[in-house]
């Protein structure tokens, strides 16, 4: 994996000095973009190859006859055997998430599922825990959009987050989260399950993804609502069609049509950016696959039993007995666990060092 990523950055240097490549702005955009996101990555894997080849010398050396390359190689080889273990550790850590998890901004989609109110009230719950954790993390959030129900829960919402590690940590929340509680309004006390699901997009720089004013097509509208003074009497909603992909995005939270533009702007690029990424990312054949990139937002990845105060993540089998916890904001230990997961995962499939 990490020998296709170094392959396809070097060829990527190649096709940035091509003049093909460099004639034609959007070839050359897209190019960069890739680059750009392989880099340090790439650059860390290559200094790291480098290493093993100087390792394999001095262990020549080590069996050499000649008592000064032996006593060369024995000053040498444990500092960079030492080198070469942080090297690998730091491999380790910027491969797990995937090629964006050193992204400090995000955009979150949390949306009710099945379930009807109950799954509108879960939606809440989950905003609510997520931005418990912000604090705890010290991230910035912002809410973008929301559809509020008229029992308090959430259609829908819509947040950016930004914060180190916040793409890395909160990429593991994409996908469906189930809950099992009675509800408020049972009065016979029965179980009800209900559903949300989430979506976590890295929010790309300006430079990464240009969008320009003829990329896309703005529309002008009256915002909709329940009536009265909710309702925007001028035409500041915006929505933007992307000509290029036929993404969609409409804004309407803010009274100012200014804002709105600004605020559908930001989620174009988001999705506009996790489409290129998902396109690349088939196209090389990846062999770990994003929950966003591989479909799997709509998949079970959690389930919460209020009864038993119970958290089971089913993608790794886990199950914590401190809900109360985890949706007061310390969802750190269950995301400590994806992690290491994940990180375990890595360190198998990319074996051992060998000595």
């Amino acid at each position: 994996m990490l020998d296709e990523k170094l392959a396809r950055y070097e060829e990527l240097e190649q096709m940035m000095t091509d003049p093909e490549v460099l004639t034609n702005s959007s070839k050359l955009a897209a190019v960069a973009r890739e680059h750009g996101r392989l880099a340090k990555l790439a650059t860390l894997y290559r200094s790291f190859k480098l290493m093993l080849d100087e390792i394999a010398e001095l262990n020549e050396m080590a069996g050499s006859d000649d008592p000064d390359e032996k006593e060369l190689a024995s000053i040498e080889l444990p500092e960079i055997k030492e080198r070469r273990e942080v090297a690998w550790n730091d491999l380790l850590e910027i491969t797990v998430g995937g090629d964006d998890a050193s992204r400090n901004r995000c955009v979150m989609e949390i949306r009710a599922g099945t379930g009807g109110d109950e799954a509108a009230l879960f939606a809440r719950d989950l905003y609510e825990m997520y931005m418990k954790h912000s604090e705890n993390k010290r991230w910035k959030v912002e809410v973008i959009e929301a559809s509020p129900t008229e029992l308090g829960g959430f259609k829908e919402i819509m947040l950016s987050f930004d914060g180190e590690g916040a793409f890395r940590e909160l990429a593991y929340e994409s996908g469906g989260h189930r809950v099992q509680r009675v509800p408020d309004t049972e009065t016979k006390g029965r179980i009800h399950t209900s559903a949300a699901t989430v979506a976590v997009l890295p929010e790309p720089e300006e430079l990464e993804i240009d969008i320009k004013s003829d990329d896309y097509r703005k529309d002008i509208f009256h915002a909709s609502g329940p009536g009265g003074q909710h309702v925007n009497k001028t035409a500041s909603a915006v929505r933007l069609t992307h000509f290029e992909t036929g993404i969609v995005v409409s804004m309407q939270d803010e009274t100012s049509q200014h804002k709105n533009l600004a605020k559908a702007l930001r989620i174009l690029q988001a999705r506009v950016y996790e489409l290129f990424r998902q396109q690349e990312h088939e196209k090389r054949a990846s062999e770990r696959q994003s929950l966003i990139g591989s479909g799997d937002r709509s998949q079970r990845i959690r389930t919460y039993n209020f009864a038993e105060n119970r958290v089971t993540d089913h993608r790794i089998n886990a199950t914590l007995y401190k809900l109360d916890q985890i949706l007061a904001g310390n969802l750190q230990m269950l995301t400590d666990l994806l992690i290491d997961h994940d990180r375990n995962q890595l360190r198998e499939s990319m074996g051992a060092l060998d000595d």
